[in-house]
């Protein structure tokens, strides 16, 4: 539209200028298509890639429940069989008829039991043939265990025990066992497998947004860029002509009037660009309608050419530039950033999982106190103070996991505190029973409700006024921690009095691995 005006008024004196115009033009027009082409394809590849890793992530999901169906199936017949020994073995021994009790009960469950393990080895033939070695064992064994409880029921007692000493019975559970233990191993290894591999996916998952999120990003600032300069050079247009327009005729000056008013129009319409260029981002999965809908609007507004437009074109192009771009880009950025959080979250809490305990002899009033001083400055402005008092000698633990824990609840209870007094925080640590020790962190901060006492240790799940930074992971990470050294953490709490965490501990982690075969 200004350059029309200026080649009727200028002919002579603006070729220049009426030749760069039309190129700068055609060059933002193309160089939009591109960018919003790219942005396009960078949306398509990221929803392409997560719904494949998402099915990956399922084959995986199924493999574990597969494997955990395996492992289960293999484990309640292992029971029955050996509760049916120890109640035949009780029998014979004692001819008190309550030892068949538990035989009976076995008895009846083992055909059951057959039926779920084969049908839970379906998806493994390699273990078919041994399902029927094993199926044989147990025949054999089964009809050893009736023959002896009948043969003593008959008064033929010394038969009985007679085929109990062959130790024909026991070499049969013994080769059962030998398969049983195959079966269960192969399933926990699967299980393990499978739970590293869906880690993996949801690692590959936090990249490809995160990457596609960065492309989507350079693609609108790349758009913005293109129209800013665009609105440079129209202003420049703009100054040059309305410096030759001085000493022309009265017409002229009309037409300079109009010239103006045309140039104001082309500033709100690169405005209107600068924002609107941002609808990539409005809806991450209807992405490319919602660009197609508003390049509609922007492109009948830059391609008009001169020719006027309707109130309701305007009104399309206003909304673009105020609604929809602000609301794209602050989707996409908010959408980015917690999906990464939540994710680094899972990863952590998951990788706290993994991690090998280091036991060692470790001087809780020692850890305790370096913990504490983290937090004395935060403590000592309030005019608060935090006491110790441990009376147990020193324990084998991992000292990570103990640092992690006690640094969480003490950053708790600072970020927690009750505004209107000192912060106050007791820690006590005494032995209990069974070589285990109590440790009570106690602050007289806000508190916690009833109803929230389980929902606190849930993974991003917060309790009370959600007025301080926070995933809500630091008290699910602490009871994943706890758990790993095999204790357990519980709290009281009163709402404005404060609150109490107790953590139940083993003096001696190594009984823990070991039990557990860490």
């Amino acid at each position: 539209m200004i350059f029309e005006f200026a080649a009727q008024l200028f002919n002579d004196a603006h070729t220049a200028w009426n030749v760069r115009m039309p190129i700068a033009k055609n060059s933002f027009v193309r160089t939009t298509a591109v960018l919003i082409i790219i942005g396009a394809l960078a949306l398509l590849a990221i929803v392409g890639t997560n719904i494949w890793l998402v099915g990956q992530a399922q084959n995986y999901f199924n493999n574990v429940i597969q494997a955990r169906d395996v492992r289960s199936a293999a484990t309640d017949l292992r029971k029955s069989l050996q509760d049916m020994e120890a109640g035949q073995r009780g029998y014979l021994l004692t001819d008190d008829a309550r030892y068949l009790e538990p035989y009976q009960a076995s008895r009846s469950k083992i055909a059951a039991q057959y039926e779920a393990l084969e049908k839970a080895l379906i998806p493994y033939p390699q273990y078919h043939e041994r399902f029927r070695d094993l199926v044989s064992a147990l025949d054999q064994k089964i009809a050893e265990i009736e023959t002896t409880i009948s043969l003593y029921q008959d008064g033929r007692q010394a038969e009985a025990i007679g085929i109990v000493r062959t130790d024909r019975g026991k070499r049969l559970m013994d080769e059962a066992n030998l398969i049983f233990d195959g079966i269960i191993e192969a399933s926990d290894r699967r299980m393990v497998a499978g739970v590293e591999d869906q880690s993996a996916i949801n690692s590959a998952m936090r990249w490809i947004t995160i990457l596609g999120g960065l492309v989507i990003v350079g693609v609108v600032g790349g758009a913005v860029w293109m129209a800013l300069a665009y609105t440079r050079e129209l202003i420049n247009a703009r100054l040059e002509l309305e410096s030759l327009n001085t000493d022309l005729e009265e017409r002229v000056k009309e037409r300079t009037q109009d010239l103006i008013q045309a140039n104001e129009e082309v500033q709100r319409f690169a405005y209107i660009v600068t924002h609107d260029l941002r609808a990539p981002l409005v809806n991450i999965m209807g992405f490319t309608a919602e660009l197609d809908e508003t390049m509609k609007s922007i492109q009948a507004y830059v391609l008009a050419d001169g020719e006027p437009l309707s109130e309701q074109e305007i009104e399309d192009a206003r909304t673009a530039a105020a609604e929809d771009l602000p609301e794209a880009i602050g989707f996409i950025r908010s959408s980015t950033r917690k999906m990464d959080g939540l994710i680094n979250a899972i990863l952590k809490i998951s990788r706290e999982g993994r991690r090998p305990l280091k036991p060692e002899q470790i001087d809780l009033k020692a850890l305790l106190e370096a913990t504490a001083a983290t937090v004395h400055h935060q403590v000592s402005e309030t005019g608060g103070e935090v006491g110790i008092e441990v009376d147990v000698p020193e324990i084998v633990s991992d000292r990570l996991s103990l640092d992690q824990i006690f640094g969480n609840l003490l950053d708790n209870a600072v970020k927690y505190r009750a505004v209107d007094r000192p912060i106050e925080i007791r820690i006590s640590a005494r032995r209990e029973l069974a070589g285990r020790v109590r440790i009570d962190v106690s602050d007289n901060g806000r508190g916690i409700p009833s109803q929230d006492y389980e929902r606190v240790f849930d993974l991003f799940r917060r309790s009370g006024s959600q007025d301080q930074p926070g995933e809500g992971i630091g008290l699910a990470h602490v009871r994943t921690l706890v758990r790993g050294l095999g204790g357990d953490i519980t709290l009281s709490s009163e709402v404005g009095q404060g609150t109490t965490f107790t953590i139940m501990l083993p003096t001696d982690v190594r009984v823990f691995m070991r039990r557990n075969g860490k």
